[in-house]
């Protein structure tokens, strides 16, 4: 007798393990495969996650051990040192431990029934008449084959399972690579404020980052559309006229490297028996990398979906549209924006990143933006600060930028 389950998820990074987690809650059968021997090893990203977006989810306030640090504030800094800093009325973010967060959404998951294969590396699909129906995995040198009524990808960026069953992947020219990196001994940060550091010498593409902890480490790092990012780091914390101060005398404890997809969320998610989720889907923030809370919106979606069509023993890619519908319901006008504003920053110089940092600091943005509660849905954020002639004033320099770079 063949092995079977309902639902077969790959990858148990934060998508596979809330896709997994709703399944469970929804009373679907479903077993988790995961390539690494440790979940949430190694990891993959800093963990900097929107607390309304965590809530909305429910999964905030998150357990002891989870949370390393919440924040108010955040400062932007141009390649010349130049500064435009927001203090929020209340911490809007928070840093996870991803370890520790990737652990807990398992337990919760296992918690109501979901079974977890470690160190189990999932070599293909298997499928039948345009039809995904099961996995072959193999597990310390023997391979089996697993059917299920539907595959939940989430198996991240290299959307290797996805390619198996004809879908377009996400744009390979969007990808920047970045770096993670703790430092001890770092100097002048606040406790409660993220830094951002844009600059083409030192992240060209993309932008730098440090968030501080509370135990007085500090999470820093960068991506880059080209060079080496640890180059490129190296350069950060010894050139910046900002960071060079600040890491004087501080040391690097441990560095990951990884890439990140900017191009917004693939077109088509869904094919007969499979879904993709997360990074594998690029279901990611194009403005800021974050795929964490988008990417686990969509897993719940997901969930939601297949619960429905094992239910009504239909896993046809027609019935499965409804997952893209509900996701671009969800996320669509969002991203859509997020895309546009991403490709404006990628045009414009350092020198009109330094002027429209100057600009937001001499209008006193700042009190505009203090009410700001959500970062996640930045299309609708936008629409609302609009409101502000500071921001019409600030958005209109943006968009003149934007359409001289085009010229």
């Amino acid at each position: 007798m063949k092995e079977s389950v309902d639902a077969i998820v790959v990858g148990s990074g934060p998508c596979g393990s809330f896709a997994a987690w709703k399944l469970a809650q929804l009373d679907v059968s479903v077993r988790v495969y995961e390539e690494h021997k440790e979940i949430g090893v190694p990891c993959h990203c800093a963990g900097h996650l929107s607390i309304k977006g965590l809530s909305r989810l429910g999964t905030y306030p998150l357990p002891s051990g989870v949370v390393e640090n919440t924040f108010r504030g955040a400062s932007f800094f141009s390649a010349t040192g130049k500064r435009f800093t927001v203090h929020l009325n209340s911490p809007v973010t928070c840093a996870v431990d991803r370890t520790v967060f990737d652990r807990y959404l398992a337990e919760k998951a296992q918690n109501l029934g979901a079974t977890y294969c470690l160190d189990s590396r999932v070599e293909k699909l298997i499928v039948e008449k345009d039809k995904v129906e099961g996995i072959v995995v193999s597990h310390q040198g023997s391979r089996e084959k697993v059917h299920s009524k539907i595959v939940v990808d989430a198996e991240g960026i290299s959307s290797r399972l996805l390619r198996q069953t004809g879908l377009r992947a996400l744009d390979t020219k969007m990808l920047v690579n970045g770096i993670e990196a703790e430092a001890e001994n770092v100097k002048d940060t606040n406790s409660d404020t993220v830094e951002v550091f844009f600059g083409k010498e030192y992240a060209p593409g993309f932008y730098a980052w440090l968030m501080p902890k509370k135990n007085g480490k500090t999470k820093v790092g960068l991506a880059a559309r080209s060079a080496d990012p640890i180059e490129l780091l190296k350069k950060l914390i010894t050139k910046h006229p900002v960071t060079s101060k600040k890491f004087r005398n501080a040391k690097i404890t441990r560095t990951m490297v990884h890439p990140i997809t900017l191009g917004g969320p693939i077109t088509k998610a869904y094919s007969g028996g499979f879904l993709a989720v997360g990074d594998a889907a690029s279901q990611v923030k194009p403005t800021t990398g974050g795929g964490v809370v988008f990417g686990m919106t969509c897993a719940a979606i997901a969930a939601e979906v297949a619960k429905e069509a094992v239910r009504q023993d239909d896993v046809s890619s027609h019935f499965l549209r409804t997952y893209q519908e509900k996701c671009n319901e969800t996320l669509g006008f969002d991203t859509r924006m997020m895309v546009r504003m991403r490709r404006t920053l990628d045009r414009m110089s350092d020198d009109r990143l330094d002027s429209l940092i100057g600009l937001c600091a001499k209008l006193e943005l700042d009190k505009t933006l203090r009410n700001v509660k959500e970062i996640d849905l930045q299309g609708r954020t936008l629409l609302h600060v609009l409101r502000s002639p500071r921001m019409f004033a600030a958005l209109g320099y943006f968009f003149f930028a934007y359409l001289f770079a085009n010229l």
